[in-house]
């Protein structure tokens, strides 16, 4: 963290402010811009490749049937599989924050952290989602890393995540407008480089809610289909 810190802090040296967009009328330096962008990033590629990797890591054991033997409901199994990290990368991501803070300045609005919050609450479910429906895939075809990660770098090139928006051709932005990442990345620079306060992201938050609902029912339906589907070809526990 220390490294990329470092290294997002000596490139932002090479980009004006001025050719950033303005956070609460104020100007911001790159490392500023680019570190929200990439504490979500992170989080996305995570969420979406731990349940995946577990699932993976099962199937190569051979241990996947037996565990889904067990009296065990899916939720805690899906739960189980990824607690660590859903503890870790928020840690994680205030930790790199608060590097790019102390090494180089980074001047972040601690009354935002809160509205901030609020919206990483509302697009976890999102991310947790995909990440089901791609352990679903993995279930059915053995395979998904390369799917995964080809969806993260979609949504991340997409979401102005590492530069902005305006830089992209016309038809991205207008996409970027239903890019849950965009949404969710756009948010929560509102809220840590400007200071937007709860009334300000809730429209935000509004507009994440279902996104994640219907991350989290498409995911339940295509887990539990990818299991029946096993069992009826008795192809469970081959890899």
């Amino acid at each position: 963290m220390v490294l990329q810190a470092v290294v997002f802090g000596f490139v932002g040296k090479l980009i004006p402010p001025s050719a950033l967009p303005r956070f609460g009328g104020e100007p911001i330096d790159y490392l500023e811009f680019v570190a929200v962008g990439i504490a979500i990033s992170s989080f996305l590629a995570v969420g979406l490749s731990r349940l995946m990797t577990v699932i993976r890591q099962e199937q190569v054991q051979g241990t996947l049937e037996a565990l889904l033997l067990t009296p065990t409901a899916w939720s805690t199994i899906e739960i189980g599989s990824a607690f660590y990290d859903i503890l870790y990368v928020p840690v994680r991501t205030a930790v790199f924050l608060g590097l790019t803070a102390l090494l180089f300045d980074a001047d972040y609005r601690l009354g935002g952290v809160a509205p901030a919050a609020a919206v990483l609450l509302a697009f976890i479910p999102f991310v947790w989602g995909l990440g089901v429906i791609s352990a679903a895939a993995t279930l059915t075809f053995r395979r998904g890393a390369g799917g995964v990660g080809f969806v993260v770098s979609i949504a991340t090139v997409g979401s102005g995540a590492y530069f902005p928006l305006s830089v992209l051709p016309g038809w991205v932005q207008s996409v970027a407008a239903y890019n849950p990442v965009a949404i969710a990345v756009t948010a929560m620079r509102e809220a840590l480089l400007g200071g937007s306060t709860w009334i300000d992201v809730w429209p935000s938050v509004v507009r994440l809610i279902p996104m994640s609902v219907m991350a989290m029912l498409l995911g339940a339906v295509a887990f539990r289909a990818a299991i029946s589907r096993e069992r009826r070809r008795g192809t469970l526990g081959l890899y």
